[in-house]
Parts: C-alpha cells; structure tokens; sequence
C-alpha cells in the first residue's frame, strides 16, 4: 500500500486539475453568520434562508458552496457520531426536524451548483459556558479537550481525537453525496489580541509522545500532529469517494522565514499556529489550497505577492491548485470598494503558473447583499 500511495496522490492530483475552476463562497454556520441567520427557526425558514443563498451563489456564477457542516464538534447533518448543532435549534443535539445538509445538497443540485461539507476539525467550543451533549467529542474525550480564553479545543495531539475525526469524514463522504471536503485554518489556536500565544495545554500528550520514544521538539511534533490529520484524511476521502476534492484554506502567510522581503509578517502559520501547508503540498495530499489572502493588493500584505509565492513552483513543484480566499466582507467591515474585490479576481486569472485555479469568498454575505455591487464583479468571472 506504501508505494501505492504516491501513485494514488498523483491520479488525484491530476483528476482535480481536469475539473473546471473552483469558484465557491463559504457558508459559516458558526455564530449564525450566514446560516441559518439565528438559532430556533422554524424548519421552512431555515430551507428558505438556504434557497436564498444557494440562487444568490448561482446568480453570481459561482459553482460550489463551501457549507460549514461541523462548526464546533456538532453536526449541520444527521450523524451516528456527533450532535445536532445548538445553531440549528438553540440546543445542541436537539433534531431541527429535518436534514440540513441534504437539503443544500438537493438544491445545490437544482441550481448546478456542487456542495463541498467545511468542517472545523479541533474546536469543540466556540463559547466554553454553553450546554454540551453527552454525545459531543468534550464529553467523550474530555482528557484532551482544553479551554483556551473562552473558547473549548480539542488536543491535535491525541490519536484517539485524530481517529474521531477520520471518522466524522468517513461518515460525510459515505453517506452524503457531497463533491468534497473542506477544512478551515483552526488547527492550534491563534495568537491572543495582545500578539502572544495562548497558553495550550498539551504537555501530557507531548510527554507521552516522548516516552514513546519519540524526539521531535514540541512545536515541530505539533506540526507532525497536523500532518498526521492532513494526510489521513486524505485517504479517507480519496479512498472512499474517489474523484471528491479535498482541500483546506490555511492562513495566507506561510512564515516570517519563508516570506517574500516586501511582506509585512503578523501571524505565522508556520511558527504560531504549527502547521506547514508547503509539506501538504509537496506531498501532494491536498486536490487544492485556499490560502486566505485576506488583505488589500500593493500593501503590506499585497495579494498578488503572496498569491505568486504560493503558485511558485518551489513552494508547489506539483502544480496543486492554489484558490485564493478573498475577503469580500472587507467591503463592509473596512470599507474597501468593489474595485478592489474586481482587481484581485483579475490577478487571480493572471498571475501564474495556473494549471487549475478559482477562487473561494470569505463569505456568502456581502455577496447576498450585493454589497457595493460586487455581484457584478463576481459574476464577470
């Protein structure tokens, strides 16, 4: 099986550059972003809400929805594994009366347009004081399960939590006839407001590492614990739906080391946050890659700078796509105009090499609102 794999990689990898541009919006269920809009509604409103976003997706010829399926260890869908999510009901693993997820799934169908499920992988909490299921992952495995500023996490460095989640995603690509897997960029925490990192409590699981016989470092063990979920998840998918993509949006600056000089270093992905999307790359376990370029062109963080170090050929010597995350909700909440959001979807189409490129939009909001008449920038796409 050892020396299949490569091949397999490769197959994989050259089916996901047969396919048609991605170019997608993600859908954020956590704190109710998009949807539904609030927790309790009645079912005909939530399938409403979701028509709505799926007509406004098609409208601005986009062709997938990146559906936040699994926002907090919970469920958007019917799962033998995990609760029904409280942003459906208001209680979690209260049953909304109906399927979310297959629901999208038939409309999106409708429309042509493909439904890729976005799970978050390691927070069990988005808000550590709400009321938790007996079924949820914090309460079967609560030795791993740490509290973070106000948030709950899940330990990356357990493979008892790694396990679970292959499982989740075994269950989604089985049972739902969804075009692929998403993954977010939360794997260990961010850093705090103030620029430090937050105290994260793994030092059991390290140990045991160690004792193990393992001799990594503490940070690049974490970033192995990534590695170990990337790479088995893409098994998972490929081997149980072959032809699914699999991808995941990371944060859209690689490393202070590893920058180009022009750019302006906050987070780092590599040294902060541990995880090295340049190994998944490389060893060709991703179908694409949405780093989030979630900054304005020709600044300090200049989109079409990072967009070509991500497409060189020595940081992606196979040629995975890389799909931009653009940040259309700058709009509102930075005042951005419309002309930028139509400037970097244009430097998405030039700047090369693109044997497969697109395009996925943070989020579906703005779009909805056609907020400075981006629609009309989108849909020139």
């Amino acid at each position: 099986m050892k020396r299949l794999l490569p091949v397999l990689a490769a197959l994989f990898s050259l089916a996901a550059q047969s396919r048609a541009d991605l170019q997608g919006a993600w859908i954020a269920s956590v704190h109710n972003i998009n949807f539904p809009s609030k927790q309790g509604l009645p079912v005909e409103v939530q399938k409403q809400q979701a028509n709505r976003l799926l007509d406004t997706a098609k409208a601005a010829g986009l062709n997938a929805v990146m559906l936040q399926v699994r926002p907090e260890g919970d469920a958007l869908y019917s799962s033998s594994l995990e609760p029904w999510s409280r942003y459906l009901t208001g209680t979690q693993g209260a049953n909304p009366g109906y399927d979310p997820l297959a629901y999208f799934i038939a409309q999106a169908k409708a429309r042509g347009l493909e439904v890729h499920a976005w799970i978050n992988p390691y927070r069990a909490g988005a808000n550590s004081s709400h009321p938790r299921s007996s079924k949820h992952i914090s309460r079967v495995y609560p030795q791993y399960c740490y509290k973070v500023g106000s948030t709950l996490w899940m330990d990356p460095g357990s493979p008892e939590v790694r396990r679970h989640i292959n499982s989740v995603v075994r269950e989604l690509v089985e049972r739902y006839d969804i075009a692929g897997v998403h993954l977010d960029d939360y794997f260990y925490p961010y850093p705090t407001a103030k620029g430090g990192l937050p105290h994260f409590p793994d030092d059991k699981t390290y140990a045991a590492y160690r004792s193990s016989g393992g001799k990594l470092s503490k940070a690049d063990w974490r970033r192995q614990n990534v590695h170990f979920l990337i790479r088995d998840l893409s098994q998972t998918v490929h081997s149980a739906r072959p032809g699914l993509l699999f991808g995941v949006s990371p944060f859209g600056i690689h490393s202070k080391d590893t920058a180009p000089s022009s750019i302006k270093v906050g987070v780092d992905q590599y040294h902060e946050l541990f995880s090295d999307p340049v190994v998944w790359l490389r060893q060709g376990w991703v179908d694409y890659l949405s780093p989030q370029l979630y900054w304005k062109d020709s600044g300090p963080q200049s989109f079409s700078t990072l967009l070509s170090w991500w497409r060189n050929p020595k940081v992606n010597p196979r040629g995975v796509a890389i799909v931009p995350g653009i940040a259309v909700d700058r709009l509102e909440s930075q005042g951005w105009p419309s002309s930028e959001i139509d400037r970097q979807l244009s430097l998405e189409k030039s700047i090369s090499p693109r044997p497969r490129g697109g395009f996925l939009l943070w989020n579906i909001g703005p779009v909805s609102k056609n907020t400075k008449g981006v629609m009309a920038a989108i849909r020139a796409r």
